[in-house]
């Protein structure tokens, strides 16, 4: 298959204002579900929170190093060593106010005009407007729900020309869910050592991984750390995303040069926060395993009721989004989107609003305590049979 650029692939203000139109619709309606949501349902666990308090009642509320606190930086190392066997001393790491924020240091930091981004479609819209920002150009790499929206490195390779300097790959993805088999992730390294590109690796999703998945971390990869930046985070693992805190680990070059455009943008990621995230990785992961078992429930009840109903999607196999093909409801996405939360308060995002042309997908977001879900699904089910 032979995919171009396509220029209306692009993600617009006008999709991000029917964004808008929909929650204003949703703010009108008295028992509406939200199933449109990437933030987790549950609560930041105690021993986080407590640590966050026990730093402010310390009076560490001051600046810490651009890079971030040097205990958090060993622990995030610690970390890297103990999933993947990636070594990186803390001269590698940064901490940042997130994976959105770790997105523009990488962009503006490695970017030049004309430049050309390779990006998972679809795809998280903060890419697009921080590479546009930088006067470069994203590129969607598309994927299918033939192949579970896995990234298929032939895609790739026919999007590369010589103003292509970044392939950003994100699996677990967002907002397919869909993990890309470690084949897929070896092919994917050997084309960007091939053509000398640097990979964005987005494992912000890595820590929930479903049965029957594997990720692997491409920096891991023979010949593939010193071109990889693999951003990372705590929001999604440890229910922190209020904190604002993740982290980006890469060549010490690169991070140099990003520690420059820190000073410039944010000087450092909320104190407390670093206290709460090193809190995260050194205490207990009681409640990390429980929330993703709670997760999975909740994926499994889903793809079982969409069966049901009749639509079709890519296997969810991590985070927590089903990308849900509804075309068999006679509607496109978005009038989908619309008439749903209208008439029966469920609150979806169709996939236009990740870049997707097709105008037939939405995502469907597991992120409500069960008894919502099923609720959710009766109502959709009703709304598919009118």
């Amino acid at each position: 298959m032979s995919v171009v650029y396509d220029k209306s692939k692009e993600i617009s203000l006008d999709d991000e204002s029917f964004r808008s139109e929909l929650l204003n619709i949703a703010s009108k309606i008295d028992d509406v579900i939200p199933l449109g949501r990437g933030d987790p349902d549950f609560h930041t666990p105690i021993h986080i929170v407590e640590a966050a308090k026990k730093a402010l009642d310390e009076n560490k509320h001051h600046y810490t190093p651009p890079t971030g606190l040097p205990e958090l930086r060993n622990a995030i190392s610690k970390n890297f060593k103990n999933k993947y066997n990636l070594n990186y001393n803390e001269n590698e790491i940064i901490v940042t106010a997130g994976v959105q924020e770790s997105i523009s240091l990488a962009m503006l930091s490695l970017l030049n005009e004309d430049d050309e981004v390779l990006i998972t479609s679809p795809r998280f819209t903060t890419y697009d407007l921080t590479v546009r920002m930088c006067k470069a150009k994203p590129v969607p790499i598309p994927t299918y729900e033939e192949n579970n929206f896995a990234l298929m490195p032939h895609i790739i390779e026919n999007q590369i020309n010589k103003k292509t300097k970044i392939i950003v790959l994100v699996s677990p993805n967002n907002p397919t869910g869909a993990v890309t088999p470690p084949e897929n992730i070896k092919k994917i390294a050997e084309i960007a050592i091939k053509h000398d590109l640097i990979v964005i690796a987005d494992e912000i999703y890595a820590d929930l991984i479903y049965e029957n998945h594997e990720h692997l971390s491409i920096g891991s990869l023979e010949n593939m750390k010193e071109r990889t930046l693999t951003l990372n985070g705590f929001s999604k693992t440890y229910a922190m995303t209020g904190w604002r805190i993740g982290y980006i680990a890469g060549p010490k070059d690169i991070v140099s040069k990003m520690t420059e455009v820190r000073h410039a943008l944010s000087i450092n990621s909320c104190t407390f926060s670093q206290y709460g995230a090193l809190a995260a990785l050194e205490g207990p992961q009681d409640a990390v395993l429980k929330m993703k078992d709670e997760y999975d429930l909740r994926r499994k009840f889903c793809m079982k009721a969409l069966d049901d109903i009749g639509f079709t999607y890519g296997d969810p196999g991590g985070a927590f989004y089903i990308y849900t093909n509804v075309s068999n409801s006679g509607l496109s996405a978005s009038l989908f989107c619309k008439n749903l939360l209208e008439k029966t308060g469920v609150l979806l995002f169709p996939g236009t609003l990740f870049g997707d042309t097709e105008d037939k997908y939405i995502r469907l977001s597991y992120l409500q305590p069960i008894d919502k879900i099923e609720e959710s699904m009766k109502r959709i089910k009703s709304f598919v049979k009118l």
